[in-house]
């Protein structure tokens, strides 16, 4: 088997689904026994009388999280699949495993957008 480039392997990770790559990651951690958890930032306490003054970051990354489907559960799995790339069982299967994350770090116009329109097709729907 020929060796793949890294501008391979990103256009077939690129074609994707989500849950194809979660599922890859997960067979990728088993295979070679790693983590692939995003790495911790430890902040160093301050220097004795540097002040308790501490900059607040505003949020820029938003996460949509569906927590009911409601009553018009397939309005709810078209929402999804018209916010998300998946396809018509695994947007079902989102909806049916709810709470469960639609969008994950989206910008705060597209998680309120999709937040909105979750909430008009009867969802119950939480913006982190």
């Amino acid at each position: 088997m020929a060796k793949l480039s890294q501008e391979d392997l990103l256009a077939q990770f690129e074609e994707m689904t989500l849950i194809e790559l979660s599922e890859f990651v997960k067979a990728f951690e088993e295979k070679f026994d790693v983590t692939a958890a995003a790495a911790v930032a430890v902040a160093a306490p301050g220097a004795p009388g540097a002040g308790a003054v501490a900059e607040v970051e505003e949020k820029d990354e938003f996460d949509v999280i569906l927590t009911a489907a409601g009553d018009k559960k397939i309005q709810v799995i078209k929402v999804v699949r018209e916010l998300t790339s998946l396809g018509l069982k695994e947007a079902k299967d989102l909806v049916d495993g709810t709470p469960k994350p639609v969008l994950e770090k989206a910008n705060k116009e597209a998680a309120d957008k999709a937040a909105e329109a979750l909430k008009a097709a009867g969802a119950s729907v939480e913006v982190k």
